[in-house]
């Protein structure tokens, strides 16, 4: 079949390489554009366009899929739309394009997750179990029937970064599943249960603000979620303090006897000791405002009066 594939990040790039030695024909990419990055106002390409050009694949980066945009897919005879992280809800004169639908890799058990942040939703929520689905695109976000889909269990580790690696990989062989059988004319597809969706937003920088007044099982599943952006921080004696990796010392301590954000002293194991709105949060690797990221001990070497001072709002 002629595929017409669409994604924007990282993510993407494992379903376009494979679907570009699949025996299938991707006959065009479209991606978001280019921008511009940095101090020095660099040009940045998305990785799903560094791909495609180095392929040799006809790459878009359209700033709206206008009718003028349609007409330029229309002209490249596409069989099937194949989405992965685009980004964007299609409308239906652009789904018209082709003859056999579309289908979207989306990494969450649909209906739970529905959104554009599914993946750090999953670590927030705890939920023991991720996983991966391959359903038809529709109009409303992520609501199109499912055609495949497989759990992954979870051991309540996983960084965000750890599990948009492993789902990209599984999605992209899914895929091509699914495309082999809509191609043979076998594939089925099931209703998701609407009344059991749950959805998740974009993630902004500040999302990553630390507040202690959280659990700390909840700032510790936020840690990895947010890694390896935005990234969890608070401050410390006003700088900007990174926190990519901590522990649960404690999920509960009777009647709280310090303010939220107190640095209550520092374990060999456990890591430098914080006091929450309920339990106590080990910090095991940090990156003070223009430092390198270090372990704690590292840390604690530069700063051996850290400990009885606070972090966050209630730095003083």
């Amino acid at each position: 079949m002629r595929i017409f594939f669409a994604g924007t990040p990282q993510f993407s790039v494992p379903s376009l390489e494979r679907l570009t030695s699949s025996g299938h024909t991707v006959c065009g990419v479209l991606t978001a554009p280019d921008k511009m990055a940095g101090r020095g106002n660099t040009v940045v390409s998305s990785p799903v366009k560094r791909f495609g050009l180095s392929k040799g694949l006809t790459v878009l980066t359209p700033m709206k899929l206008d009718e003028d945009f349609i007409e330029s897919v229309r002209t490249l005879k596409p069989d099937i739309l194949v989405v992965a992280a685009y980004g964007k809800i299609f409308k239906k004169e652009f789904l018209d394009v082709f003859p056999k639908g579309g289908i979207n890799l989306h990494p969450s058990l649909l209906p739970r997750h529905r959104g554009p942040a599914p993946i750090p939703a999953t670590i927030i929520a705890g939920d023991p179990t991720g996983g991966i689905t391959v359903q038809k695109i529709a109009l409303k976000m992520d609501s199109g029937d499912i055609f495949l889909q497989k759990e992954v269990p979870l051991e309540g580790t996983e960084t965000a970064m750890e599990l948009e690696g492993l789902f990209s990989q599984k999605g992209s062989r899914m895929l091509i599943s699914v495309i082999d059988e809509i191609e043979a004319g076998t594939a089925s597809s099931y209703v998701q249960d609407s009344e059991k969706a749950t959805y998740c937003g974009l993630i902004k920088k500040e999302d990553g603000r630390v507040s202690w007044e959280e659990p700390a099982s909840l700032i510790e599943r936020k840690i990895r979620a947010y890694f390896p952006w935005p990234l969890a921080f608070t401050t410390f004696h006003g700088q900007h303090l990174v926190i990519t990796r901590a522990n649960i010392v404690h999920r509960e301590e009777g009647k709280e006897r310090m303010k939220p954000g107190y640095i209550l002293g520092w374990d060999k194991n456990a890591g430098i000791l914080v006091q929450t709105g309920k339990g106590i949060l080990g910090l095991l690797r940090l990156q003070l405002q223009s430092k390198k990221e270090m372990d704690f001990l590292s840390f604690l070497n530069g700063h051996r009066d850290m400990v009885n001072d606070y972090l966050g709002e209630a730095d003083v």
